[in-house]
């Protein structure tokens, strides 16, 4: 059942006879203090999902009301039950979304929602852009505030949306002040602009580990992600093959696997500062440490493929596979793959103009084999 900050007034009868006539209604403290005294009313337990089961499971066969905030399945609990195997009946109400782009007159089609319940406050990194319209979900204002200003977007408009569709409902600035709990940032974005993926290579941190943009793009194309998909970033370097997949889509997710323990740490940082800090990172050398990972839907071995049993466990697995190589042994070892199970192999050589004396030339880099297996 979803309840705004209207409360009970705000219910419609049909609501309101739905939560009267249930045995328990479940929800947060806040939200039991809309009902009368007289309903039967349970607060969740904190933290909520270890203990979810088994309070409902205390009130298994009687007629159990939730409530939610707005709309069950926008961040909401709802979405929770069903993950969790229970069949629901959702009756939403208007969410806080819905409601901030009333205020402010923004599209449904121009605006991207960002939820930071229970998640980093990076994950708005990935959607910084030029004019972007974005609405914020539980967000810290100050980890916002300073995201935005490290991020070069400390000139945009920031405005604070508390209480909406309640009698304390009020729109303010949202660079200043201490706004309540019940908050929705709005964001017109003012900064750089920088791409999903081909992001230059000096925003990265690396020690020279790094799939250079050029070799990046290329791999990506033959990865060929799409939204909700898992890639395993095998040999990851700095991590930016994992961490540009992740940046497409907001449902994408990427494990880097590095054995070095100094780069491991290092792509988690870069993950945070481009804004996918949910990108999991797994110390440890392939194949070994491939064992215990799930099933991806693609694979890009950027170091590593002739380590014996590498290139094997990754086709194992059935999904896309990107390899690359840069020495003799490893080229080898993508020509005998590509001889026995098809695909696509590639040399790539990359040539840059540069100065040269009083003229301009080209410096080559080290050509790279790529193998892809569709």
């Amino acid at each position: 059942m979803g309840i705004g900050a209207d409360g009970w007034p705000g219910l419609s009868e049909q609501a309101q006879a739905l939560v009267l006539g249930a045995d328990v209604v479940i929800g947060a403290p806040r939200q039991l203090g809309y009902l009368p005294a007289d309903v039967p009313a349970v607060a969740w337990p904190s933290p909520l999902l270890p203990g979810l089961d088994a309070l409902l499971a205390e009130h298994e066969g009687h007629r159990v009301c939730v409530l939610a905030s707005g709309d069950p399945f926008l961040s909401g609990v709802g979405s929770t039950l069903v993950a969790h195997g229970y069949e629901v009946e959702a009756l939403p109400a208007l969410s806080s979304v819905t409601l901030a782009r009333a205020r402010l007159g923004w599209s449904a089609e121009e605006t991207e929602v960002v939820t930071l319940v229970g998640r980093s406050s990076a994950r708005v990194a990935r959607v910084l852009a030029p004019l972007r319209r974005v609405l914020v979900l539980g967000a810290d204002a100050a980890a916002l505030r300073s995201l935005l200003t490290v991020r070069g977007y400390g000139e945009s408009e920031l405005f604070a949306l508390e209480n909406l569709g309640g009698p304390e409902e009020r729109i303010s600035d949202g660079w200043t002040g201490d706004p309540g709990p019940l908050t929705v940032f709005a964001l017109e974005c003012t900064g750089p602009a920088l791409p999903l993926i081909g992001i230059p290579d000096e925003v990265y941190a690396h020690d020279g580990q790094l799939t250079k943009r050029d070799l990046r793009v290329s791999a990506l194309a033959r990865l060929a992600p799409t939204p909700g998909e898992l890639l395993w970033d095998v040999g990851a370097g700095a991590g930016s093959v994992g961490i540009e997949w992740s940046r497409m889509h907001g449902l994408n997710r990427a494990i880097a696997i590095e054995r070095e323990p100094e780069r491991a740490e290092r792509i988690g940082r870069n993950a945070v500062d481009l804004g996918v800090p949910e990108l999991e990172v797994v110390t440890g050398e392939a194949p070994e440490a491939l064992s215990a990972l799930p099933e991806p839907d693609a694979v890009f071995i950027g170091g590593g493929v002739t380590l014996p049993g590498v290139l094997d466990a990754c086709l194992a697995t059935g999904a896309r596979v990107v390899a690359h190589g840069v020495t003799l042994e490893a080229e080898q070892v993508l020509a005998r793959t590509y001889d026995q199970y098809g695909g696509e192999l590639l040399r790539i050589a990359v040539e840059r103009a540069a100065p040269l004396g009083g003229f301009t030339g080209w410096t080559p880099a080290r050509t790279v084999t790529q193998w892809s297996s569709q």
